[in-house]
């Protein structure tokens, strides 16, 4: 993996040397949008990264961590900073750690981090408390909130593939309540700044991929059926994801995906 954000991007599909992309490179979503959700392991930096990407370009998109605690390295190894889930916003997060030592959190970045995140949401969420398919009216300052107010998504986006497992194991303990197919993918993406940035340009151009697939496959199964959800009304959809992602790979081989088609 490339040391720097900008070697790790030219390896990865954003270099002057890179291939066109072949099916979703831009910036802006065209057309119908699927609705994401992006996950690492406390909702702070590679999940945000990927929520801020998405919701510029304009999809809907909400954000998780799948931890028990959310930890923020602290003045040693064996003291992190340990914040509960769904109860602390990053706001408080940011005045709490530049009162304890605005250097070093300035330093190592976690305050601009923060800042980051207080503009995008109120506070982590952790996604095995997330009500699937209750309303979310409650998030509308969100960056990306619009169109999520159903709580519901038609793609998951994990960063470790420990969070891949966990929310992978979560659908299953649900039992597919809704009957409503989810695609679950892991972008494999180093839990530091500069991967993040990387990352969060990987997960966007495999966004954009994926809505362009999802843009003729609506057409041709019809607007009801498609946005309904069930697997009839996108069969072919998730039939020719194996192959939107194998094109996506090829422009990205740094950053390792994997894929599985779940249920809500």
């Amino acid at each position: 993996m490339a040391t720097s954000a900008m070697a790790a991007e030219s390896t990865n599909g954003s270099g002057a040397n890179s291939a066109p992309a072949k099916n979703g490179d831009g910036h802006d979503a065209p057309g119908f949008k699927l609705k994401f959700a992006t996950v690492c392991a406390s909702n702070q930096n590679r999940s945000m990264e990927a929520h801020l990407r998405l919701s510029q370009a304009g999809y809907p998109v909400i954000s998780f961590g799948t931890g028990s605690l959310v930890r923020l390295p602290g003045p040693t190894i064996t003291q992190p900073n340990v914040y509960q889930f769904n109860k602390t916003s990053y706001d408080s997060m940011y005045r709490e750690l530049d009162a304890k030592d605005s250097r070093l959190y300035t330093a190592n970045g976690l305050l601009d981090m923060l800042e980051r995140n207080r503009n995008i949401k109120w506070g982590p969420e952790r996604w095995q408390d997330w009500p699937v398919g209750f309303p979310r009216l409650q998030t509308t300052g969100d960056k990306g909130s619009d169109g999520t107010e159903s709580g519901i998504v038609d793609v998951v986006f994990t960063c470790e593939e420990r969070c891949w497992d966990a929310v992978v194991d979560d659908l299953h303990n649900r039992g597919s309540p809704l009957n409503r197919p989810v695609h679950v993918f892991n972008v494999d993406i180093k839990d530091n700044r500069e991967e993040a940035l990387v990352g969060g340009r990987g997960i966007l151009d495999l966004a954009n991929s994926l809505n362009q697939l999802a843009i003729e496959e609506r057409e041709r199964a019809g607007a009801t059926s498609f946005d309904a959800g069930g697997a009839s009304g996108r069969a072919r959809f998730d039939e020719r994801v194996p192959e939107v992602l194998g094109e996506w790979q090829e422009r990205w081989p740094n950053l390792p995906a994997i894929w599985t088609l779940a249920w809500f």
